[in-house]
């Protein structure tokens, strides 16, 4: 399962989209939102044509994609040396595929920012230093525990040891890990320390409705914004949490007009985790029957054998082929014996790379 941590300074919206997002759970047995502790929850993901594909097959279940998000408190300067509980607050989000960091996006001044006033690029600089700060500890922790096995003369500790000093001399400069010029293999080998800034980072500027939302005040802040998040090589999404978490009351098929009354130009969540899947590099293919219809998700590039094994482990030991479609095809020939009558399915090997919205059938030996 896909785990992402929301990180951000207080009072910008984490715990608001939090509670959006787990509100915004499709109803299903297997994955129904559930907290595992107040700052956890699972997410199933929203999928039109999941919800298409088990019409089509009048299936009993319908399970989609699931995300895990885990919410900790806002960070503050220091937080990487223990201001506001900070490094225990990070230790939650180590194990995460990736973070999203809230940034405010708007000007309230009925809503105090902590810093006083709306600077984006300023309250990445913060947050990112502190996670840049909270890596440098746990890389001298590590070298420290390397000093044993170096003097002893393991090769794999010295390599370690080597990808270790590039990555503290790029933090040391304040940038993140991943800028690191790491070879594959020390990338490997530093892959069990978790560390922040090697995770891709998501941007979510929350805007308000009704506020004044740095998009459209023209002064320059929203522009050096996205191009700051642009020189981190990341990517961001544009969510108005508020709104969205008060979209859960709100009826399907009224959603729309609720937020064009609103002014809110875009589906927050639906954006959001579209930018999740595109900065993790993450696809979704289908399986489809009559007891179930599930999406699932899968690296992009991915090989037949290595999608099947998000299924089950045997899918990718034991492959030998599958049989593929597109999903709206699919839907175009009314079901799955029509579409073989067509020659709409296709038969497949362990070569064929598996493409985002492809319904499979894995066989296997």
């Amino acid at each position: 399962m896909l785990k992402i941590g929301i990180v951000g300074l207080p009072n910008v919206g984490k715990s608001t989209l939090f509670n959006a997002l787990t509100h915004a759970c499709v109803p299903m047995e297997n994955y129904p939102f559930c907290t595992i502790d107040p700052s956890i929850g699972v997410v199933g993901v929203p999928d039109k044509r999941l919800d298409k594909l088990a019409a089509l097959s009048q299936s009993e279940r319908t399970i989609p994609a699931a995300i895990e998000f885990v919410d900790i408190a806002g960070l503050v300067k220091g937080a990487s040396e223990g201001e506001g509980l900070g490094n225990q607050f990070l230790s939650n989000i180590r194990e995460t595929d990736a973070i999203l960091q809230m940034v405010r996006f708007f000007d309230d001044p009925d809503i105090t920012h902590v810093h006083g006033d709306v600077d984006p690029v300023r309250d990445i600089e913060i947050i990112n230093l502190e996670l840049v700060l909270s890596d440098r500890e746990q890389v001298a922790k590590r070298r420290e525990k390397l000093v044993r096995d170096i003097r002893a003369g393991l090769k794999e500790a010295v390599t370690e040891d080597a990808a270790l000093i590039k990555i503290e001399q790029t933090l040391n400069e304040g940038k993140l890990a991943r800028n690191a010029p790491l070879t594959p293999e020390e990338e490997k080998l530093v892959k069990p320390l978790n560390l922040l800034t090697m995770k891709p980072i998501l941007y979510a500027f929350n805007g308000k409705s009704g506020g004044h939302n740095l998009d459209e005040n023209k002064d320059g802040r929203a522009e050096r914004a996205y191009d700051y998040v642009k020189s981190l090589g990341s990517e961001y999404v544009h969510v108005d949490a508020r709104t969205e978490h008060e979209l859960h009351d709100v009826a399907e098929g009224d959603k729309e007009a609720f937020r064009q009354e609103l002014g809110v130009q875009v589906e927050g969540l639906t954006e959001l985790i579209r930018g999740a899947y595109t900065t993790l590099g993450l696809v979704t293919f289908f399986t489809t029957g009559p007891k179930e219809s599930r999406a699932w998700t899968t690296r992009s590039g991915s090989t037949a054998p290595e999608a099947g094994a998000a299924i089950h482990n045997d899918f990718k030991d034991k492959f030998i082929r599958a049989e593929v479609i597109c999903w709206n095809t699919l839907l175009e020939d009314g079901s799955w014996s029509a579409a073989r009558d067509k020659g709409d399915i296709k038969t497949e090997g362990k070569e064929y790379v598996v493409r985002d919205g492809d319904v499979m059938v894995f066989l296997h030996s």
